[in-house]
Order: structure tokens, then C-alpha cells, then sequence
């Protein structure tokens, strides 16, 4: 049974971002524990568009199992043999040596995934760089992006971290052509009171931001009905840049962002394609629940992300 909250529209991955992508290299996808129907159909999808070129690491035996199950020809392609908590440490070595461009989650719990990542003996990150998940969301018939961050990787992000994801998402922004992007800190109310406490956060990071990040505009602690909402904000007597007219919204924490991500998905059809950034490669965390529209608009990311490394 269908709840009738859901929306029947099908997302449509967006043509402008893959458009955008196509124009540039090819990047080479690492996928971490490649051994799942599931995840190899999610990268030949991937590879069959023009968005990435597959290295499978992982138990060779299920890999070819899996290739197998969906009769894909995998002799041609890059193996890496580094069967279950060995596969994310040899993706990792493989971005290090310049030999993966980007890394894809596989058939792996995305914690024991990111374990051989992030942590800084993975040598993927910078010293002092936080990293963070971007969602590029798009409604049907519309290529207008609107960016999340962080609904899958920061669960509870305190001020720096906020900070870090509204950067990759500001970068992202710039990326993708919007030349100053308006990010709104998502609150419960504009109004700064102690008994919320991320309405206090946010007010500083706005603050922040203001010399920081000088190319964005950027409006917290904002309610979401006015960062989406010209006539809200004109009732309420809410004059920013940002009112209406948000390209990014900053979660105050995961569930938050998770909540709102999904309910655009699920309730409006939307189409979200997502990107860890701040390590050293473009990190694809693609769920099992994703379609084919969700897993190619999340491959563009990466490429795009990819492409624009110094």
C-alpha cells in the first residue's frame, strides 16, 4: 500500500546537470565492495552514460556473481581484490596514487564504508578540512537546483562544521554556474532565542559567513517557509536576499535534512543526486532505495566535482 502523501511523478534525472557533465573527462569510479547486483547495476548505469569508468574492488568471486546475475561483461575492466573492511582502505590507496578519480559506495554499511575514508591516516583529507554531503535536488520539469547539506554524513555538526558544509556547498554553487548563491540556515523561527539553541548557531554563522564567504548571500537562523517563499517573508516583514530565493539550505542537524531531503523525493518526485566533498576525490554515497534518475544525477556530481580539482 501506497501512502496517499506519496507522489505518483517518477524523478527525472536533470538534464542540464548531465549536460554539464558530459562535456568533461571521464572519471575514473572506484567501487568499494563491488559484489552486489545492486551496486554494479548502479555503476554500468553510471558507465553505460558516459559518467565513469569502473574499477570494482572487492571479492573477485562475488563480483563475478554479481556481473554474472546481470549479464554484464566485466573482463575488460579494472579488479581490485580486497575482499569486505579491506575494500574502502584500497579504494582509498587507489585515490592517493592518482589511479581512482572518485569513489562509490558499494554493498557495504556506509559507517564501515567511511571508516577507511575519512579518518586521516586514509590520507583523502586535507589537516583542518572537514568534509561534507551536498544533495543536488531537482523537482520534475525543472533543472533549478536546490542544495542540501548535511543530510547523510555530519549527525550532529556543531558550529565549525556547519560552517565547512555551507563552503562545499557555496563551491558546489559556483561549480554548477550560480554565481552567488543565497544559503539559508534552516531554524524553527528567524528569531535568535536561547531555548533553540541552533537559532544562536546559526546567527553566528551567518555572521561569519558575511567575511568568509563574501560571494554568497547568506540568511540565519531562517525559517524554511521563508527561504522558499517570497510571500511568506512578505507577511512576516522578512527582507533578505536570501527570502524566497534560497539555492542552498544548511541543515542544523542529519535528521533535519534527512527529513526534508526525503520528503522532496518522496512526496514531490524529486530528483537527488548527492556528493561527499572535502577529501581529495568526489565520494558517492548511493543507497540501494535510489533509482536509475538519483544514481545518474549523483555520478554527474562526482564528475563535475572531479573535473574541478586543481
Amino acid at each position: 500500500m501506497t501512502h496517499t502523501f506519496l507522489s505518483p511523478t517518477e524523478p527525472v534525472a536533470p538534464e542540464g546537470l548531465l549536460t554539464r557533465a558530459r562535456g568533461l573527462p571521464v572519471p575514473r569510479v572506484a567501487l568499494v565492495n563491488a559484489g552486489s547486483v545492486t551496486a554494479l547495476a548502479g555503476l554500468r548505469e553510471m558507465a553505460e552514460n558516459g559518467l565513469a569508468e569502473p574499477i570494482l574492488v572487492g571479492d573477485p568471486a562475488k563480483i563475478a556473481a554479481a556481473a554474472d546475475g546481470i549479464e554484464w561483461d566485466i573482463s575488460g575492466l579494472r579488479l581490485v581484490d580486497a575482499p569486505a573492511a579491506a575494500a574502502s582502505p584500497a579504494a582509498a590507496a587507489l585515490a592517493r596514487t592518482g589511479d581512482a578519480d572518485a569513489i562509490m559506495k558499494g554493498q557495504v554499511h556506509t559507517s564501515t564504508f567511511l571508516r577507511g575514508l575519512l579518518p586521516r591516516a586514509a590520507g583523502l583529507r586535507d589537516d583542518g578540512v572537514r568534509c561534507g554531503h551536498v544533495f543536488h535536488i531537482t523537482r520534475p520539469g525543472d533543472d533549478r537546483p536546490l542544495l542540501l547539506t548535511d543530510a547523510a554524513l555530519n549527525v550532529a555538526p556543531d558550529v565549525e562544521t556547519r560552517k565547512a558544509c555551507l563552503g562545499h556547498a557555496v563551491a558546489l554553487a559556483r561549480i554548477l554556474g550560480i554565481e552567488r548563491p543565497r544559503a539559508a540556515l534552516l531554524a524553527a523561527t528567524e528569531d535568535p532565542i536561547a531555548s533553540i539553541p541552533n537559532t544562536l548557531e546559526s546567527q553566528e554563522i551567518a555572521a561569519w559567513a558575511r567575511h568568509a564567504i563574501p560571494e554568497a548571500d547568506v540568511a540565519g537562523p531562517i525559517a524554511m517557509d521563508l527561504a522558499l517563499s517570497s510571500e511568506a517573508a512578505a507577511i512576516k516583514g522578512y527582507d533578505d536576499p536570501v527570502a524566497g530565493a534560497a539555492d542552498i539550505m544548511v541543515a542544523p542537524a542529519i535528521t533535519t535534512g534527512n527529513v526534508l531531503f526525503k520528503t522532496l523525493v518522496f512526496a514531490l518526485g524529486a530528483c537527488a543526486g548527492g556528493v561527499v566533498m572535502g577529501a581529495r576525490v568526489p565520494i558517492l554515497l548511493t543507497s540501494r532505495a535510489q533509482k536509475t534518475p538519483a544514481r545518474l544525477a549523483s555520478a554527474a556530481l562526482g564528475m563535475i566535482v572531479a573535473a574541478a580539482r586543481p
